[in-house]
């Protein structure tokens, strides 16, 4: 599969989602026994930890089609790119998703961090430190200043993959054999933005 037919399938799977259109993708004995033997995804998919957000349902996929890395902030420490470096090197995906979504928590938590030098118990602090950059390049941006986080902070994963990584990724997206980019998800609507595409 190529990175932009890859890309259709997800395209394709939300306008189906967004028309509630129900799909019935493989869920039966058989295709777990198939995935028994191996995994063949066609997307690793970088998405938040919210339950509001689960990346099969918005594009009507079923078992063994996406490798799923989810955290709360869709940002990407060393397990993450591990994980993506894996899918890309090992199982072969062509499409590399990273996405946030509306009203984002840990983009929140960011946003009261830069704006309030507000502090979270236990390891929060931590988790959402990475999304702080994000926080202070979008300060100004006209429109609204949590959408604008969130996208920011999709961006900045983004352009880590696409310019900072391994050789494992940055080798196949410059044959052009994957495909690297960034969407935003509209809790209210259900719809999928793919905003940040190469």
């Amino acid at each position: 599969m190529t990175p932009d037919g890859a890309l259709d399938l997800l395209k394709e799977g939300n306008q189906a989602f967004l028309r509630d259109e129900l799909v019935f993708a493989d869920r039966n004995e058989a295709r777990r026994l198939e995935l028994a033997k191996g995994q063949a995804p066609f997307c690793a998919y970088v998405s938040c930890s919210d339950s509001r957000v689960p990346p099969e349902l918005l594009f009507g996929r079923g078992l063994g089609e996406l490798f799923i890395i989810r955290n709360a902030g869709n940002t990407v420490d060393t397990v993450a790119m591990g994980s993506i470096e894996y899918a890309v090197a090992v199982l072969g995906v062509p499409l590399v998703v990273v996405m946030g979504h509306e009203s984002c928590g840990a983009v929140k938590a960011a946003m009261s961090v830069v704006e309030k030098n507000a502090r979270f118990p236990g390891q929060i602090d931590n988790m959402i430190e990475p999304i702080i950059p994000a926080v202070l390049e979008a300060r100004g941006m006209e429109g609204d200043a949590t959408e604008n986080a969130v996208k920011q902070n999709v961006r900045r994963v983004v352009r880590t993959l696409r310019e900072e990584s391994d050789p494992l990724l940055l080798k196949p997206l410059a044959d052009g054999k994957i495909k690297i980019v960034g969407a935003y998800y509209h809790l209210d609507t259900g719809a999928v933005d793919f905003f940040d595409v190469m």
